[in-house]
């Protein structure tokens, strides 16, 4: 979304242009010197780390504790909006959470944060919340690079320049509520992704160490694994090929094939698209990485250990992609089921088996060799079959949940800005449409 200075937004005729001062308290921190820290019967001052999203971690690690007299302005209250004043990132500063609980009476804020707190009669709280995460609230305009290159909030500027649409207290009050539904969606999303996300990690420990029908297990050289499975070296599964050895980080124009880097590997086994480069091909050596469905494709070499042995499927259009060097291509041959060797190479990255057979340098790596003698235990291909039909439901659902939680958040950025400079009313939505779960009447 374009952001533009409230006074050349359009608003309804009803709406007021109000300086943030009118309607929010903004007061910077306490600052302290070392000799002001005491043990945790001191105050606590809470400080950027504490900041999550969506909450305040109040058991921080990089939490102080201060005997110093907290003046009341710089003292948390229920409903204030502490916010980030300071950070290496300048889309960093501004970032917000709504204090809804406080663990004591004794918590003060850090001088690098600064609080938002709303005026009673003036502004709704959750309004002004959600006001201060829109792009009516350009905080980045009022911060300055510092010499040691951290960005700071200029508060004091802020507090003079900064204008605000204001609309009538009940119309706040039903915004209000229509973005909460929405958050509150998202978050529905988001607990059900982490718990069917737990839920394949279990199910691919149980299938991959007692199979489809809770056999006896043997223990092996990768841990244990189902009595009938045949331990084999991975090289009888198929071709493994390394890719392009060549630099394609400024490769940007589309000429040639799209090239798939170990950055288009997730660490769940997915291909991102979003940042894509393009290679020429010129020699036979080029040409035998032109990726096929059905490959695997294998990270094998990465600055961080974790992400060594991240694997993808491919499944997008062929002849149109290659792979470059730090990928391995699996091409799996008619005798084992590609899906099934896929779950199981990331499952063996989640449980640290690459990281507990290799000896890794800075540059992490797994390569070729390696993977080839790899010991990797293979049931019938029937089995595989079914294995793979298995945990291919579960990340089916998972896909779904995704798409929901993607879309809800599309829907929570556009109404924001909408509903925030008035170019949509509350009273033209369509809550059939919003496709949200929670469509009560608005009488706020």
């Amino acid at each position: 979304m374009m952001e533009l200075p409230v006074d050349l937004i359009k608003l309804p005729k009803e709406w007021e242009i109000q300086p943030i001062i009118k309607v929010a308290e903004l007061n910077r921190g306490v600052s302290w010197r070392k000799a002001d820290e005491t043990n945790e019967n001191g105050t606590l001052v809470v400080s950027i780390p504490n900041i999550k999203d969506g909450y305040i971690d109040f058991n921080s690690k990089f939490n102080h504790y201060l005997s110093l007299a907290i003046p009341e302005p710089k003292r948390l209250r229920i409903g204030d909006i502490l916010c980030v004043g300071s950070s290496g990132s300048i889309h960093n500063v501004g970032r917000n959470s709504k204090i809804t609980y406080l663990p004591s009476d004794k918590i003060a804020f850090a001088s690098f944060t600064f609080v938002c707190r709303y005026i009673e009669k003036k502004i709704d709280n959750d309004f002004l919340y959600f006001l201060l995460n829109s792009d009516v609230v350009p905080f980045d305009r009022y911060t300055k690079r510092a010499a040691d290159g951290k960005f700071n909030f200029q508060l004091r500027e802020f507090e003079s320049a900064m204008r605000v649409p204001v609309p009538p207290l009940p119309e706040q009050r039903r915004i209000a509520y229509v973005l909460s539904t929405v958050q509150k969606a998202i978050e529905q999303q988001d607990k059900l992704i982490c718990a069917t996300t737990e839920l394949k990690k279990a199910l691919m420990q149980k299938l991959f160490t007692e199979g489809t029908k809770g056999e006896k297990q043997k223990m092996t050289e990768i841990g244990p694994v189902p009595e009938s499975w045949e331990v084999q070296p991975f090289e009888n599964t198929g071709e493994v090929v390394y890719g392009i050895q060549a630099a394609v980080a400024s490769n940007l124009k589309p000429v040639g094939y799209k090239i798939l880097t170990n950055k288009n590997i997730t660490l769940d086994g997915k291909i991102d698209l979003e940042k894509i480069n393009y290679f020429e091909l010129t020699s036979k050596r080029h040409f035998a990485t032109i990726l096929k469905k059905g490959d695997l494709l294998f990270n094998w070499r990465s600055g961080s250990k974790e992400h060594v042995g991240k694997t993808a499927i491919f499944n997008l259009e062929e002849n149109e992609y290659v792979h470059s060097s730090f990928i391995l291509r699996i091409r799996v041959n008619n005798n084992h089921n590609a899906h099934f060797l896929f779950y199981y190479l990331n499952y063996l990255r989640e449980v640290g088996y690459y990281q507990k057979v290799q000896t890794f340098s800075v540059n992490a790596k797994f390569n070729k060799s390696a993977i080839n003698a790899m010991p990797i235990a293979l049931p019938k291909k029937n089995v595989q079959d079914d294995i793979a039909k298995i945990i291919s439901r579960i990340d089916n659902k998972l896909d779904s949940i995704r798409s929901k939680h993607s879309l809800l958040n599309d829907l929570f950025r556009t109404l924001l800005h909408e509903l925030m400079t008035g170019a949509r009313r509350v009273h033209d939505l369509d809550f059939q449409n919003l496709n949200i779960n929670d469509t009560k009447e608005l009488s706020v």
